[in-house]
């Protein structure tokens, strides 16, 4: 598959990948136990809004005020007096997150039902039970089970004298919390504490609420109380929020009305105050029913007051001047910043070292400000998502894929970098919450992968063309030495113990005379791809073509005779392949002719003014060179220098006598490779025998006798270039004895 290709395939995986995972439940919980408390952990803790305050009941309010140290064992009287002390402070709503709902004191709860009637601004707790209900058919069939939620509201007095009940569950995940409920499906779309404090934080808005659900037609489907005042009981209050919350969620197009309403010109010639709390009401009705908790810091970040400071402060015991709570909804509940064990605690990312958690009263505080505020956290709809994911991945897989790894991986993580600091740009400043954890620490690191890997194979890709074409002319073991970073052309140059094979095509002048050169030259490659192969199959170490002609080496230890055997199998196969080889080429009658000699030689780079070829130079190849061409004058086809030969067994050869070619001094024992012994014929060996003794006569200068042995031969083997060679040798030493020393050894004057 082409790059171009396998890039934007990578890509398109990395970026489905990553939508995918993030859109699934798993993604989801990866983001919020990595993304989200990242994104908490570097904005750090911020100023929470003033609208809400803590009333702390901690582990000193009960020797503070001369009761028991456990709030149970308090008189609920104690509770009334706070609400009329909180009532005195100017506070807009009273919301009580603690559990009322078992009877104690008759005369206390008659006094704190008083004083909660006589404010008309207390919001009470409900517990919500999962119970579990047996399904039953008409004759009493047991059907199956069902678990319900069911509301357990606080003792009747307090429960008819409180202005609004509200439950406050918390979805947990891993022990933390991360979410709230504003309204709660599964127990009928009751409202929580949060959403009941905020409407009645709003009641000074009312008419003008009223006029906004008139005006946006969503009075027409529900009953809406004419002013605040006929909503004076729990049951009133709730029946009210339920109803536009179920208006809403049934005809999603009054939901746009209401938002357009609430941009028209009447709205905005209201006070701010009032502008503010109709957008916060509109947000809440109309938003998700389960929001994120946009959390304001670690516990005591939310306003929070300590319960006996109201309680002086009211008896006149501790009078403080600079408390101001006018306007302000405050909840009253367990909060203590001392105790890693108080009572309602929940793990959240703000949990502090000494295992502090933030208190279920301040997390009820910080929810009803994210609603008063809009501030609750908002996270892209699932498409948006997808396509943030999405885009991301494939962005940083081409990007790295397609880039040099010095400027794509810095680019990559130049770009995650500013993914990151927008991502938290728009969490501190916007409250949006985008993916960080899946396309940081997932697709980032895969895409990285992806990238590198396919930068890697297209490089080894690279180079194995590179070597593969620069092993076409130098052994495959010097070219990946060549693309190495750390060779160089001289350090593949070395003098080492070799066997080297040149070749001949016997009549090759003749060839290229009647052939074009075009033709030439693809029958020469294929005349030397025919003999390489050869050469190869018996693991050649070095071929050089010269012309029509091939110098090749096998290169080793002196003492390894494969350095010698490899060679002379080779040889014999090179001269089937050539006799195959002119078989299929009509016409073609030149034979190939090779000589072998064994020595040191110096195999690597020669020429000059910047141009190089891979060369075997030495007088070993000189020799084989040599020696190959004396099958010219004795009509062989392979020779071989004696030493060559030497303890290989298994081979049919003659000996051909001693040589001194041209330029050298020294004489060579020289030997015709026939065949295998094993493929030898009949008439092979006894010639081979016959041939022995002729010249063992002539190396013992007895001319005519070896004369007549070689006449007698050719009378037997006509063909025999061999003889008819060393027939004409002894003649002419008949005719006129050499004064050499060594009358037997032959001196070659032409190459």
């Amino acid at each position: 598959m082409r790059r171009s290709i396998k890039g934007p395939l990578y890509g398109l995986i990395i970026g489905l990948i990553g939508g995918l995972f993030g859109l699934s439940t798993f993604g989801a919980d990866f983001e919020k136990t990595v993304g989200l408390e990242w994104l908490f952990n570097t904005r750090g803790k911020i100023k929470a809004p003033s609208g809400s305050v803590v009333i702390a009941i901690d582990g000193l309010t009960g020797e503070k005020l001369d009761m028991s140290a456990l709030p149970r064992d308090w008189p609920r009287s104690i509770h009334g007096e706070l609400v009329e002390a909180l009532v005195n402070l100017g506070v807009s709503t009273i919301v009580f997150d603690i559990d009322f709902h078992k009877q104690k004191s008759p005369r206390n709860e008659e006094l704190f039902a008083a004083a909660v009637r006589q404010s008309g601004r207390v919001v009470m707790l409900q517990l919500l039970r999962n119970k579990g209900q047996v399904i039953e058919d008409k004759t009493g069939n047991k059907l199956g089970n069902v678990w319900v939620e069911e509301l357990l509201s606080p003792i009747p007095i307090l429960a008819q004298a409180a202005r609004g009940l509200a439950p406050f569950p918390l979805p947990k995940y891993a022990a933390a919390v991360h979410e709230f409920w504003v309204f709660k499906s599964s127990a009928g779309e009751v409202p929580t504490l949060p959403a009941v404090g905020l409407q009645m934080r709003a009641l000074p808005a009312y008419p003008q609420f009223y006029r906004l659900l008139g005006n946006s037609g969503l009075a027409n489907h529900v009953k809406i109380p004419e002013s605040a005042a006929h909503i004076s009981s729990a049951d009133e209050l709730r029946n009210f929020m339920n109803g536009i919350r179920s208006a809403l969620s049934e005809m999603p197009k009054l939901a746009d009305k209401l938002t357009l309403e609430l941009k028209k010109s009447w709205v905005e010639d209201e006070p701010e105050e009032i502008q503010w709390l109709l957008k916060s009401l509109v947000s809440m009705y109309i938003g998700n029913n389960e929001r994120y908790l946009n959390l304001y810091g670690p516990p005591g970040t939310v306003q929070t007051i300590p319960y006996h400071r109201i309680i002086e402060n009211h008896r006149g015991n501790d009078i403080d001047e600079n408390l101001n709570l006018t306007n302000k909804v405050v909840f009253v509940g367990y909060s203590d910043f001392f105790d890693p064990d108080q009572p309602d605690k929940f793990y959240t990312v703000f949990t502090n070292r000494q295992g502090i958690d933030l208190s279920g009263v301040e997390i009820a505080a910080t929810a009803f400000a994210n609603l008063l505020h809009d501030q609750s956290l908002h996270i892209p709809g699932g498409i948006s998502r997808l396509a943030t994911l999405f885009a991301f991945g494939l962005l940083l897989t081409l990007l790295i894929y397609f880039t040099p790894v010095f400027l794509g991986v810095p680019g990559a993580t130049a770009v995650v970098a500013g993914y990151v600091l927008y991502s938290q740009l728009l969490f501190n400043d916007s409250y949006l919450w985008l993916p960080l954890a899946t396309p940081v620490l997932i697709q980032f690191p895969a895409a990285l992968f992806i990238g590198l890997l396919g930068q890697y194979l297209q490089q080894r890709h690279t180079v194995e063309h590179i070597s593969e074409a620069i092993s076409l002319y130098v052994p495959e073991e010097i070219s990946k030495a060549l693309i190495s970073d750390d060779m160089r052309p001289q350090d593949i140059d070395q003098v080492t113990f070799s066997t080297c094979l040149a070749t001949d095509m016997e009549g090759f002048s003749t060839i290229a005379e009647e052939t074009d050169p075009g033709r030439l030259a693809e029958f020469l490659n294929e005349y030397f791809d025919t003999l390489a192969q050869s050469l190869r199959e018996h693991d050649v170490t070095v071929t050089e073509f010269r012309a029509d002609a091939i110098m090749c080496a096998w290169t080793g230890q002196q003492t390894d005779p494969e350095i010698r055997r490899k060679p002379v199998l080779a040889s014999l196969q090179a001269v089937d392949a050539i006799e195959e080889f002119r078989a299929r080429h009509e016409g073609f009658t030149a034979a190939l002719r090779i000589g072998m000699e064994s020595g040191e030689v110096y195999v690597g780079h020669s020429g000059g003014g910047g141009h190089f070829g891979y060369s075997i130079v030495g007088d070993c190849a000189n020799s084989a060179s040599r020696i190959e061409g004396l099958n010219k004058r004795t009509g062989t086809r392979i020779l071989a220098s004696e030493t060559v030969v030497d303890g290989i067994d298994g081979l049919m050869a003659r000996p051909m006598g001693q040589f001194v070619f041209a330029g050298k001094k020294e004489a060579l024992s020289v030997v015709e490779i026939v065949c295998l012994a094993e493929d030898s014929s009949a008439r092979q060996r006894e010639l081979c025998e016959r041939f022995a003794e002729g010249i063992d006569f002539f190396m013992r200068a007895d001319w005519k006798t070896a004369a007549a042995n070689f006449e007698s031969i050719l009378e037997s083997f006509v063909r025999d270039g061999p003889s008819r060679f060393y027939l004409s040798q002894c003649r002419q030493r008949i005719r006129a004895a050499p004064a050499s020393v060594n009358p037997f050894v032959i001196h070659m004057e032409k190459k």
